[in-house]
């Protein structure tokens, strides 16, 4: 008798936990307000718009044909047009600054104690960083948000709502691609953004994990972004992330005795 009721209170408890348990872990859509597109489009690009200043530092890692590596870095990008980065090797060791702009950039290797300067262009930016990213697109790739300014008052040519996600397509005929976002239902961040061929090949492919709170915007700490027509590869991992702080500034300096060189 006793083993019984031991057997049936085990059965009880399995079945209670497993109710709570499948409650806790779900997240469908019913229990959140579902935002028609144009909503959702807006929100999104409002959300994008909210962060005007950004730090974070944390692990960096490029991957393409000819190059790959992976280094710690300190980034700062305030809006319109600055991005300051900081590479640093093992043990901490500065390898390398960049001050990019849309108009100059500045960049000093450590080891070599060496300047360069000189006019802003995708040109520039691909050689510094290895991958073929314009200034914008990189502005957007730091806080790992992407554009929607040119959806604004498009219609989608497909709006789904899949379990937890809202997932958006818009067709390009004059490019003859498709792009598909895939958006977190409950905290409106971005998990995906993939750019295809007419004929289904995938050309581009953005995925953003481990989402944080900053100034309510929901924001990646890990950005992973595939251009895979080139076959480049950019991963950001980071520790710290902080949006729209007061006392943010840029301090870039370079030895007095550093050789400067005109690009």
């Amino acid at each position: 008798m006793k083993i019984k009721y031991l057997m049936l209170t085990f059965v009880l408890v399995s079945i209670l936990v497993s109710f709570f348990y499948g409650c806790s872990t779900s997240t469908t859509s019913e229990e959140v307000e579902i935002l028609p597109a144009d909503r959702l489009v807006k929100r999104l690009e409002a959300n994008r718009r909210k962060i005007r200043s950004f730090e974070g530092s944390g692990t960096l890692t490029i991957k393409t044909p000819d190059f790959s590596n992976s280094a710690s870095f300190n980034v700062v990008m305030i809006k319109p047009d600055s991005i300051y980065l900081t590479i640093n090797g093992p043990f901490g060791i500065e390898l390398a600054q960049a001050l990019v702009t849309k108009r100059n950039f500045t960049f000093y290797e450590t080891l070599s104690n060496t300047v360069y300067i000189g006019e802003m262009n995708d040109d520039v930016l691909r050689n510094i960083l290895r991958i073929n990213l314009s200034f914008s697109d990189l502005l957007d790739a730091i806080i790992g948000a992407v554009n929607l300014t040119d959806r604004l008052y498009k219609n989608p040519d497909s709006y789904q709502v899949q379990n937890d996600k809202y997932v958006v397509a818009y067709k390009d005929s004059l490019q003859n691609t498709e792009s598909t976002y895939s958006i977190d239902i409950r905290n409106l961040g971005i998990t995906k953004y993939t750019l295809k061929s007419a004929k289904g090949k995938e050309l581009f492919l953005g995925e953003y994990t481990n989402f944080a709170l900053t100034e309510n915007v929901a924001t990646p700490k890990r950005i992973s972004i595939s251009n895979n027509s080139e076959h480049q590869y950019l991963q950001i991992d980071y520790k710290n992330i902080s949006a729209n702080q007061k006392n943010i500034q840029i301090d870039f300096k370079f030895p007095t005795d550093a050789t400067i060189i005109k690009w």
